[in-house]
């Protein structure tokens, strides 16, 4: 494999590209909702963010996304219950485990001297805790999220924020994504973009092809060696 370029700087997306949302399956059923829920919960919380975004708004990623668990809990709990049921979920969200594949593969990509920096439609504080929980903070230069910058993946804002924060050019960044829309958004800004395949099928045909395909991330951090 050849790049067209050879990124100084990794910006990786954190929720499903370093978290694994399926640590939330128990606690959605200990509420009385179904366990395979938290991918669609987290949809509707993408969905009402690029909304605003694409109205020229934006709001708190916590905020959508605590009003939307309420909504649902609306519908199997009692009101008396629904806020200790949201609390209960919530605190799940908190300590989510990361991907098996995270740990070796930030390191490797770190051993390589690439500068790895986070930007995620969530929080920093979330980004900075999942980091932190599971010993990699040290190895991430900036944690960055669409608050800051007022707009939220994959609007053009959110990337050329995280070009001004890195003082990088948008040909020096490569993003690594498991989200074809995140992917895309960065390609038509500019960047590199990395999609982590995990278990999809295929990439969407209607959307810009990713500069590389990985497995996952220590599959990525191998690639990137052989074309450093």
């Amino acid at each position: 494999m050849v790049l067209p370029f050879c990124p100084a700087a990794i910006v990786l997306d954190v929720n499903e590209t370093l978290s694994d949302m399926s640590g939330l399956s128990a606690r959605l059923t200990d509420v009385g909702l179904p366990a395979d829920s938290a991918r669609d919960r987290f949809t509707a919380v993408l969905r009402d963010g690029f909304a605003l975004t694409a109205a020229g708004r934006t709001a708190d990623f916590d905020r959508i996304a605590t009003e939307e668990l309420g909504r649902r809990l609306e519908r199997v709990c009692p009101p008396a219950r629904a806020r200790s049921a949201a609390r209960h979920v919530t605190d799940g969200s908190k300590d989510l485990p990361i991907h098996p594949d995270v740990p070796e593969g930030i390191r490797h990509l770190r051993g390589h001297g690439f500068r790895l920096l986070t930007m995620t439609n969530g929080s920093v504080s979330s980004t900075d805790h999942l980091l932190r929980r599971a010993g990699l903070r040290e190895h991430f230069e900036l944690l960055l999220d669409s608050r800051q910058a007022r707009a939220w993946k994959p609007a053009r804002t959110a990337y050329q924020y995280v070009l001004r924060k890195a003082r990088l050019s948008a040909e020096q960044v490569l993003l690594v994504a498991v989200r074809p829309w995140d992917v895309d958004g960065a390609r038509r800004a500019g960047l590199g973009a990395a999609w982590i395949r995990r278990s999809a099928p295929a990439y969407p045909s209607y959307m810009s092809p990713p500069t590389l395909i990985a497995d996952d991330l220590v599959d990525l951090a191998v690639r990137l060696a052989r074309a450093h």
